[in-house]
């Protein structure tokens, strides 16, 4: 039976199966297989997905993020911060580094245990799109900061059933084909924020999600007047930090930052 050194890493409370590939181990056709099995939380390791390092010719390594369903995501904020981590903690890059993701390159600087992303300019974005819910009609704001997130703001984050609402917003035709992840943000104080977030991909609501709160943060500064830099408390119960210029109707040099450890290492019986 073959063994696949692993690190299980947890940011924010978004929980990830780290695997070093960059000498193939696993065949990149046998990596949507794997992290169904490795991220299964009674059969497995368990976690929201799989991060796998990979060789890059542009940057110092490249990350490509399995979700626990199969699919693959063009990027995840907390998981990029594991993989710095990780990178930094295991000898693949420096303090500083750059690692190459589907959303393009990824610019990272680590302080301890603190990472700083520089995030993908984001794009697409839509303003005031109403959408027919089952609690009646909602205005929705889109922006893709890696992945595309839906930003709902509402009154009371706490009392929504997220999964059945998150669901919802997430195969929503007005998303279609590729559906969209679904954030749902409290306006809690001075450029601060409660969000709860449902995950494509994962398929529920998730304790944490760096792009998503970083979707939360912009859609505040957009509509809602916020400035840089804004506190986005999480259902973990971590609180990241958003930095962003604002010019005009776009945004550009964007910053996610906030902590990731590791949990503990394993070789997993594939």
């Amino acid at each position: 039976m073959k063994e696949i050194t692993f690190v299980k890493m947890v940011a924010s409370g978004n929980d990830f199966v780290v695997i070093d590939n960059r000498r193939k181990a696993v065949p990149g056709a046998g990596l949507r297989d794997l992290a169904k099995r490795v991220c299964c939380r009674h059969y497995g390791v368990g976690g929201d997905g799989l991060l796998v390092i990979e060789k890059s010719r542009r940057a110092d390594f490249r990350m490509r993020i399995i979700n626990s369903d199969g699919s693959e995501a063009e990027m995840c904020g907390n998981g990029a911060r594991c993989v710095a981590l990780f990178a930094r903690e295991n000898g693949i890059a420096g303090k500083k580094m750059k690692f190459e993701t589907l959303a393009g390159v990824i610019e990272a600087g680590i302080s301890g245990k603190n990472i700083r992303l520089r995030m993908s300019d984001p794009k697409d974005q839509k303003l005031d799109i109403n959408l027919d819910l089952s609690v009646g009609a909602s205005i929705v704001n889109f922006v893709n900061t890696g992945v595309p997130h839906a930003v709902i703001f509402v009154d009371k984050a706490g009392e929504l059933d997220i999964n059945r609402l998150g669901k919802e917003v997430r195969y929503h035709s007005a998303f279609a084909p590729k559906g969209t992840n679904a954030d749902f943000v409290e306006l809690a104080g001075a450029n601060t924020l409660k969000v709860r977030t449902y995950e494509r991909g994962v398929e529920g609501e998730t304790l944490a999600c760096g792009t998503g709160v970083t979707a939360s943060a912009l859609m505040a500064a957009a509509v809602k007047g916020f400035k840089s830099p804004v506190t986005c408390m999480t259902k973990s119960g971590d609180s990241l930090k958003i930095y962003f210029r604002k010019e005009g109707s776009s945004f550009t040099g964007v910053y996610l930052e906030g902590g990731a450890r590791t949990v503990f290492c394993g070789k997993y019986n594939k």
